[in-house]
């Protein structure tokens, strides 16, 4: 007869077994043009291959490759991430330059099939997803600027909108702990509170046909809420979908070539459940 210990020790490996692991519910309701999810059994090296990763491997990012560039933190899973996909960590260090841009520490991701020009990105109604959590060993240095998500066109002339954080240049009495979206022209339409420990879920729709940006946001596993109407915004020009980090140096009016950059940067952004939808006919996925 099996002891009282044994039958104890077998009751929690059941237990255990029978345990839900931790992941989010929300399911993408509409067609996916772009996939930036990154599959559960991904390696490093895969980000190094246009046959492995969902990612443009060459772009953006300094001499360092994105398999020493990227992590793969246990985040738990944001509201469209399951059982098939896992978090990515986006980190930037002293080397993080990318060509001849001495001013900022940058890496991203561009999702593969996201062209510069004639991006099936750039036309009719598209929305894009993204997660953040913050990583507390890799910490962002709230009195720089960050640019985290944004879409650039294809002149590089402009960003149709810019998903920001920190101390933004020339902004003054805005909240450095906040992310923040602008429109083209910079102007601020949104904000809410950095949150340490929760995922924060953001969903930024453009209507390349009507000129519109909207936002929609949710916490951990909560489904989206539209948190701002579909305001003007010129959405032409065509271009790529930014995602990542680019840290602004202080003290210069010349960002992207001089200014004030700390040594010993080791920092990063964690990201999960990246995608770009087809929104037609008001089809967000919440």
């Amino acid at each position: 007869m099996p002891s009282l210990a044994l039958l104890s020790s077998l009751l929690l490996a059941t237990t255990a077994s029978a345990r839900p692991s931790r992941r989010a519910t929300g399911e993408v309701q509409c067609p996916v043009v772009l996939n930036g999810f990154v599959p559960a059994d991904a390696t490093p090296t895969d980000f190094d291959s246009y046959a492995t990763s969902p990612f443009n491997p060459d772009y953006i990012r300094g001499d360092e490759k994105f398999s020493t560039i990227l992590q793969f933190p246990d985040a738990g899973s944001s509201r469209f991430d399951n059982d098939t996909t896992k978090a990515v960590e986006v980190t930037i260090n002293d080397k993080s330059i990318f060509q001849t841009q001495n001013g900022f520490r940058r890496a991203g991701l561009q999702i593969q099939g996201d062209t510069n020009e004639d991006s099936p990105g750039t036309e009719g109604v598209k929305t894009l997803h993204f997660s953040i959590k913050q990583d507390p060993e890799r910490t962002l240095n709230l009195t720089h600027e960050y640019l985290n998500v944004w879409h650039e066109s294809a002149d590089y002339s402009a960003n149709q909108f810019n998903f920001e954080t920190g101390t933004i240049i020339g902004k003054s009495g805005t909240d450095k702990n906040s992310y923040k979206v602008l429109n083209r022209q910079n102007t601020q339409i949104w904000s809410t509170p950095v949150d340490a420990t929760a995922w924060q879920n953001f969903a930024i729709t453009l209507d390349f046909n009507k000129n519109t940006l909207q936002v929609y946001y949710s916490k951990d596993d909560e489904p989206l809420k539209s948190v701002t109407s579909a305001v003007s915004n010129d959405n032409s020009g065509g271009g790529q979908y930014q995602i990542g980090i680019l840290k602004k140096p202080t003290g210069t009016s010349d960002v992207v070539n001089s200014g004030y950059q700390e040594t010993g940067i080791d920092e990063g952004q964690i990201y999960g459940g990246i995608f770009l939808e087809d929104s037609a006919d008001g089809c967000v996925s919440l």
